[in-house]
């Protein structure tokens, strides 16, 4: 046996015990007559302790180096001076015996929970990062969300059912990896950006309740919150309406929080449709732990001779509690910030009531101080106070405004990590239209709004979703819908999209089919895992809750992943690469 015990559990009682510990040197240090070591695993560290008469034991200890992984055999002994920070604090080791398992390169970060490794460096050596007791956790974590995940559903009789990862590639609104088939030269398959249709074909096959914790992929720009391949906690219920679906994963959700977290989420979960959304939030996944909401001041911004304001279709604000301290410094880094491309506005006005009364405005050339006030006033703003304004096109504006309520939620620290605040988002648009072609603003298999249906055709935009996300902390954690069942629905809305009959033939056939032969209703959702994981251990980036993520690039950088491969593959797969010249360059 290597080992008895691990780094973590031994406590007082346990003192007088043999054991045997096995893990990797935290640190060592001699204090001349003494030296103590740490020895770690992911359940802990304890410290060993080696008196200098022990001499060759004392030699032996001062020749280990970072990171090795040993073996100590001794005692457990009550410490004399107790570190209460450390669980394993009031017990040492005092050894017998100290084998080393493995002599270890100094690593070139130090594997601790604060470390001095940079981002690109600790990705290269990601095998070492994951040592770092945040990462174990945060990898924990993972592990308790995904057991007790299997655990509600099957409580709920889901059946957990693997589907494909070799399938066709659809367009889902993002691009697909493409596999080349060796066997069908000049053929591919796709790796799944989320099993949709085989969950719908379940429904058809009678399994009424499936769930999969499966891997998806979608060749797409990345963020702190995408990756591209991802993990989806992917369902599926036959016979049910909205409400059932919402009823079903909102008792996940506070059961996760509960089990993992010791939180308790709200009962019920509140509810706004998107229009709501975007009109107080400018996001259709607001973050409602902080006020700061939208405030439409077009109709009482627009009877000034102001042509910037005048030409717009929408004036929105925000209003900033004590923000009239900002300093013009300030105020202009955020009109940088707003102007960059990723957020598109092309400028920023403000307004400060000032405490003496008076107002200070980068629009007072244009507007005299009773306008301000009737802005201040809508806003349900207060002297000290601080109104940031935008104007354009209206749901790109509300867009605009809110990216910019979270900047400065932010840097005003309002963003509490440990404030779990949930929400539904219902009523979306089923259609929206982007360079004059109509798509899918979730995925082609949302049903519309029954009554709303017969507008397909002659009024598609104003056709609303059967469709429903779950949002946190300005997070969407899952998102479903009620799923079309029915051929000639399907067929239309196909159509409505642009897509002919034969078209949508020869991408769906198989699934139009499929509803000929009996499909029940049935509706679903998928949850993001690795964000679901994020935002219960309070942070913004899933990368820490991935063991082997990619760098913003897409790459991995550990196992220098993606490479070219050899000429004699490309051959067996009737492959011809040709690179862009600056590429060859």
């Amino acid at each position: 046996m290597i080992r008895t015990h691990t780094c973590g559990e031994l406590r007082l009682e346990n003192a007088g015990q043999k054991v045997t510990l096995a893990g990797w040197v935290q640190k060592s240090r001699d204090h001349g007559h003494f030296a103590f070591v740490d020895v770690r695993d992911r359940y802990g560290v304890t410290q060993i302790h080696i008196p200098a008469t022990r001499e060759s034991l004392y030699a032996q200890v001062q020749e280990l180096g970072r990171e090795y992984v040993i073996q100590v055999s001794g005692t457990v002994k009550e410490r004399t001076n107790k570190n209460p920070k450390m669980p394993t604090g009031d017990i040492e080791i005092e050894p017998e015996s100290v084998v080393v398992l493995n002599a270890a390169q100094t690593p070139p970060f130090k594997i601790e929970d604060e470390t001095d490794g940079q981002d690109q460096l600790r990705m290269q050596y990601r095998y070492l990062d994951l040592r770092r007791g945040p990462l174990q956790r945060s990898i924990e974590l993972r592990h308790q969300v995904a057991q007790a995940t299997r655990r509600y559903l099957d409580q709920h009789s889901f059946l957990e059912i693997e589907t494909p990862y070799l399938i066709k590639s659809t367009p889902e609104g993002a691009r697909d990896f493409v596999v080349p088939s060796r066997m069908n030269p000049g053929q591919f398959y796709a790796l799944p950006q989320s099993p949709q249709t085989f969950k719908q074909l379940l429904m058809v096959s009678g399994y009424d309740r499936y769930f999969q914790i499966v891997r998806c992929f979608r060749d797409e720009d990345l963020r702190a919150d995408r990756q591209p391949e991802f993990t989806q906690i992917d369902c599926e219920m036959s016979f049910v309406d909205q409400e059932d679906v919402l009823q079903m994963f909102e008792g996940m959700t506070r059961y996760l929080f509960r089990e993992v977290r010791g939180v308790e989420l709200p009962d019920p979960f509140p509810r706004m449709t998107y229009r709501e959304a975007m009109e107080r939030f400018g996001s259709d996944k607001p973050d409602v732990r902080f006020g700061m909401e939208l405030i439409d001041i077009t109709d009482i911004a627009q009877h000034r001779d102001f042509a910037v304001f005048n030409r717009q279709a929408y004036i929105g604000a925000i209003c900033v509690s004590g923000g009239a301290t900002y300093t013009r410094k300030q105020i202009d880094k955020l009109t940088d910030w707003v102007k960059r491309p990723q957020i598109g506005a092309k400028g920023l006005a403000w307004v400060k009531a000032n405490e003496d009364g008076s107002f200070g405005s980068s629009l007072k050339k244009f507007y005299p101080p009773e306008d301000f006030a009737a802005w201040l006033a809508r806003a349900n703003g207060h002297t000290g106070d601080l109104l940031l304004i935008l104007s354009g096109p209206r749901e790109a504006t509300q867009n605009q405004l809110g990216q910019l309520r979270l900047e400065l939620a932010g840097r005003e620290g309002l963003r509490k990590a440990d404030d779990f605040q949930p929400l539904w988002v219902i009523d979306f648009p089923l259609l929206e239209e982007k360079d004059g072609e109509w798509h899918a603003m979730h995925h082609p298999f949302t049903s519309p709004k029954p009554e709303q249906a017969h507008l397909l055709e002659t009024d598609k935009g104003s056709v609303l979703a059967n469709a429903y996300d779950l949002t946190m902390n300005g997070v969407e954690l899952g998102g479903g819908s009620i799923r079309i069942h029915d051929r000639e629905l399907q067929k239309r809305m196909f159509r409505a999209i642009g897509f002919s009959d034969e078209e949508a033939h020869a991408q769906f056939g198989f699934l139009m089919g499929a509803f000929e032969y009996g499909a029940p209703p049935h509706g679903g959702i998928a949850f993001g895992f690795d964000r679901l994981c994020a935002i219960m251990g309070g942070d913004e980036s899933i990368r820490d809750y991935i063991a082997f993520p990619k760098n913003n690039m897409g790459r991995d950088t550990m196992i220098d992943s993606p490479a070219p491969i050899g000429e004699v593959a490309l051959e067996e797969l009737f492959i011809a690469v040709e690179l862009p010249e600056e590429t060859e360059a």
